[in-house]
C-alpha cells in the first residue's frame, strides 16, 4: 500500500479537494495548510447579494467577483471571499488566479453555524497582502467589521457598525456608503 503525504503546495491541496465529495452549500479554504469548510446558508448569500447589488452601482460586473480563489502570503492559505472588488487594470496569473495586489476589497460573511476558527489568521493575511479594505459581516450578532489601511500582518483602521447603521467606506478604494438596513440578522 503506497501512502499519500500531506500536499506540499496548494495546487497539490486544490486537486485533493476536486476528488472529495465538498458538502453542496459549503465552502473549502485552506488556512495554514488546514481544509476548512464552512456552511452557507441563506443569510449569508443574502448579504452577498446585497453588497454585490450596492457595489455593482458603483464598479462593471466584471470587477466583481464571488467565492474565486485566492492564494495570500503565509504558509498554505487559499480563501475564497464572499465577494471581492479587483483594480481595474486587474489581469489573471499565468494558472488563471487573481493576484492579492489586484484586490481592493474582500467580503466574508461569517456562517452562522460555527465560529469562524480562523478569522485572525484571514485577517492577517489579508494585511499582508496589502489588501486595501477586508469586511467581516457577522449575522449572528448584527455587526459588520471594516478593516483598512494595512501595515504588515494589521490593519490600522477598524470600523464597526451594526446592521441598520451605514458602513462609510468613502475615502478608502471601495468609496462608498454601504447600507446595512437589508441585512438578516440570525
Amino acid at each position: 500500500m503506497t501512502e499519500i503525504g500531506p500536499p506540499a503546495t496548494l495546487d497539490d491541496w486544490f486537486t485533493r479537494l476536486e476528488a472529495m465529495p465538498v458538502p453542496e452549500g459549503y465552502k473549502a479554504e485552506i488556512i495554514r495548510g488546514t481544509v476548512h469548510l464552512t456552511s452557507r446558508g441563506d443569510s449569508q448569500w443574502a448579504i452577498t447579494a446585497d453588497l454585490y447589488d450596492q457595489l455593482r452601482t458603483r464598479y462593471p460586473r466584471t470587477r466583481l467577483k464571488s467565492g474565486a480563489r485566492l492564494d495570500l502570503p503565509g504558509p498554505l492559505n487559499s480563501y475564497a471571499p464572499d465577494l471581492m472588488l479587483l483594480a481595474e487594470s486587474a489581469e489573471r496569473t499565468a494558472v488563471g488566479l487573481w493576484r492579492c495586489a489586484d484586490v481592493e476589497f474582500a467580503a466574508e460573511v461569517l456562517p452562522l453555524d460555527t465560529v469562524d476558527p480562523a478569522h485572525g489568521l484571514k485577517e492577517a493575511a489579508y494585511a499582508l497582502a496589502e489588501v486595501p479594505v477586508y469586511l467581516v459581516v457577522d449575522p449572528r450578532h448584527g455587526r459588520c467589521h471594516a478593516y483598512s489601511k494595512p501595515k504588515e500582518d494589521a490593519y490600522m483602521v477598524r470600523l464597526t457598525v451594526a446592521f441598520g447603521g451605514d458602513l462609510d467606506l468613502t475615502g478608502t478604494p471601495v468609496d462608498l456608503l454601504l447600507k446595512t438596513d437589508d441585512f438578516p440578522r440570525d
